[in-house]
């Protein structure tokens, strides 16, 4: 697992960017914002309960294929660089230059996930969702198609189990 967040960490050391930089460390890259960015709506309403930690965990592993200890140490380096940046431009600038419409759609739709992984919306989380959506450049309506969409699936499980 050591290994794994030296790997991590050294995609975010600042030095001189290499303008030949490879599709696997832009991938690493992409990943680490795209798990900045949802540990940070996670906390939008700043609790982080074992419940969204569960849930967002089990999107990473999904999402990215990767195993729970990798998940666990990407969400370390996550905690870490967010912690030294300002905002979310850096992150989401990112994510903005190399994922397509449809892919910052998907990362909107895993937010609402998270945020209704309790079944409930408070206004900071719903807050949140709204600025990612702007972030993103997202039209309204998308945001709105997701949060719908989510929302239908998790009554669905919930009216089964």
């Amino acid at each position: 697992m050591f290994d794994l967040k030296k790997r991590i960490l050294k995609f975010t050391a600042n030095e001189v960017q290499d303008p030949e930089r490879s599709a696997s460390d832009t991938l690493e890259r992409l990943r680490l914002a795209t798990c900045v960015v949802l540990l940070e709506v996670a906390k939008s309403d700043d609790e982080f309960s074992s419940l969204e930690q569960a849930t967002l965990s089990a999107i990473l592993q999904k999402e990215f294929q990767i195993p729970e200890e990798a998940v666990e140490a990407l969400m370390d380096v996550a905690h870490t660089e967010r912690a030294k940046s300002v905002d979310l431009y850096e992150f989401t600038s990112l994510i903005n230059e190399n994922y397509s419409l449809p892919e910052k759609i998907r990362i909107v739709e895993l937010a609402w996930r998270i945020i209704y992984a309790d079944q409930e919306l408070n206004r900071y989380e719903d807050h949140f969702a709204h600025k990612l959506a702007r972030l993103f450049r997202l039209h309204h309506e998308d945001l709105i198609e997701v949060k719908l969409k989510v929302l239908e699936e998790v009554r669905r499980e919930a009216s089964e189990e």
